[in-house]
Order: C-alpha cells, then structure tokens, then sequence
C-alpha cells in the first residue's frame, strides 16, 4: 500500500508527543510536512522528524495527501474546511469546532469533497474499549452508567499554557471523550437532562439515552489529583461493568487510528464510528450541555 503524504498542523505538547511520531512512524503515512503560525516551532519539530517546515497553509496543502490537525477547535474548523475543499483527507481533533453552526458546516464540506475524516477519540481506539462495547452490545440489558474524568491537567506544565484549554474548559477538551464513550456504551444520547459547572471547571451532567437509559459524568481538568482518574461504568440485568485508560496509551491508539485512516483511505471508505459526523453530533450535545448549565431550555435532541 502506498503511503500517503500527510501534513500536521500544530506544534504544540500533542502534536509533538502523538501526532508527530505517529505519522513518522506508522508505515501507511508519511509525515510530509508541517506548518504552524509560529514559523520556529514547525522548523523544530520538522527538523526533529526529517521533513520540510511550510511557510504557509497553502503551501503544506500542495505537498499533501492528507492533513493532520492539533491546533484549537476554531483555526481547526476554518483550515479543515479549506483542505477538505482542496480534497485533503482529515484528522481532527475533538472537538471539530467551537460551536455547533461551525462543526455542521466543516462535515458538510467533508460531505460534499467526499474525503475520508477521523476525530481523534483516542479512548475508541484502544483494544479494550473495543472488547468492553462489544461485550455490552452483546450482552444488552443496560440500564445506567457513569463517568468519571479528573485530573490536574491545567494545573501543570505541559498544557497549563494552553489558552483554549482554559478558555473552553474541561467540557471542551475531555467532554468529547466522556460523551462519546457513554454513547456507545448505552446507545444515542438524545438529551442532556442536566449540566452543572462549578468550582475548579468541575461539571457534572445527565444524559438520557434513546432506549430509556440515563447515564452521569463528572469532569474536571483543574483538581489536584495525579494520576489521573478515568472510569466508565455501566449496570443493569446483567451487573455491572467497568473500564480504566491503560496508561501511557495515547501512542497506542493513535496508531489503531492510522490503520484505519490509511484503510479507508485505500479502500475508497467514508464512515466510521469516529467519522465527521460523530464529531458534529458530539459538538451538538457540547452545546446543549452549556445551555443546560446556564439555566437555558431545549436540552434535548430533535428527533
């Protein structure tokens, strides 16, 4: 199979611990090129990698195949468009974008070039996440569940920095994850019942599930706590099941997620239970989230 040239957009801590290598290294990629607005940053982290540092966007688009993203939600929506227009296949991060008006607009893009598009929920990637749904689906009968994910994330070094991740908080940054994996434990969320942020971004939620289930989430990013707590549960009929992040995993599932870009990409493929349109439906319960922590009404899913 031949590689395919792709191009990061980013240079921060995630994109030079996990985008970066991953593509370097995975044989169906090929880490091509890399541009970031701050020009010193992409020629170190080009130079790291053997491979060429653009001066610009439309410079790193004509080089590629594909695009790699790990920059905030809103530079991401706006350049992913423009490369999925230029016919770029996508990774993205979650969340796509800011909002639900411009998540739509970038899967409508993704749509309409008929690219192949990949959010990085890296927690779906991983073997035994993959194991534990199947073995729910399986066995069915599930009546609740529950989420945690707390950390000091903001509180350290390495993304104390980041601005977006301060401006748009823990609901933002782990909230995809959370929301996502619940989903596909328990069915489509179709409603969020209730949302609360309170001291040190902490946010507790209620979902609602089509089928009747109800499932809770507590997140936070600025506690003092190291490791980093991540559980999932579900119960109902047929007990109760858990499931942790095996740590230092990241690489990992990266990785599973190139094998299934590069696949798709062979094999002329466009949905994936990751794909643009997950990411766009979890940007909509983001958003019904916030609304339901500031006392606004329609929480719920149409349809």
């Amino acid at each position: 199979m031949q590689q395919l040239r792709v191009g990061l957009v980013g240079g921060g801590p995630w994109a030079t611990s996990v985008h970066a290598p991953g593509l370097a290294d995975h044989p169906g990629t090929a880490l091509t090129a890399v541009w970031t607005r701050r020009p010193e940053a992409a020629r170190e982290l080009a130079a790291a990698h053997g491979t060429l540092p653009c001066a610009d966007f439309e410079e790193l688009l004509g080089l590629v195949d594909a695009v790699a993203f790990a920059v905030p939600p809103a530079a991401q929506a706006e350049l992913a468009s423009r490369a999925a227009k230029a016919g770029k296949h996508l990774i993205l991060e979650k969340p796509i974008a800011p909002d639900a008006g411009q998540a739509g607009r970038l899967a409508e893009a993704v749509r309409e070039a008929g690219v192949v598009a990949l959010v990085v929920l890296t927690l779906r990637y991983a073997m035994q996440t993959r194991e534990w749904l199947a073995d729910l689906g399986h066995t069915g009968g599930w009546s609740g569940g529950s989420a945690r994910w707390l950390s000091g994330a903001l509180l350290s070094s390495r993304y104390g920095g980041s601005p977006w991740r301060h401006d748009l908080g823990a609901l933002a940054d782990i909230g995809p994850h959370v929301i996502d994996l619940m989903d596909a434990a328990l069915g489509e969320i179709t409603g969020v019942l209730a949302a609360h942020r309170g001291a040190d971004d902490l946010w507790q939620l209620l979902f609602e599930h089509r089928g009747g289930a109800t499932s809770t989430a507590a997140l936070s990013l600025r506690l003092p706590i190291d490791p980093t707590v991540i559980e999932f549960a579900v119960y109902g009929e047929h007990g109760y099941r858990a499931l942790g992040r095996k740590p230092g995993a990241a690489q990992e599932c990266y990785t599973a997620l190139l094998d299934d870009f590069a696949a798709m990409v062979a094999s002329d493929t466009r949905d994936h239970p990751c794909d643009v349109d997950r990411g766009l439906h979890l940007q909509c319960l983001l958003d019904q989230a916030r609304r339901a922590a500031s006392g606004q009404a329609s929480t719920r899913s149409p349809g």
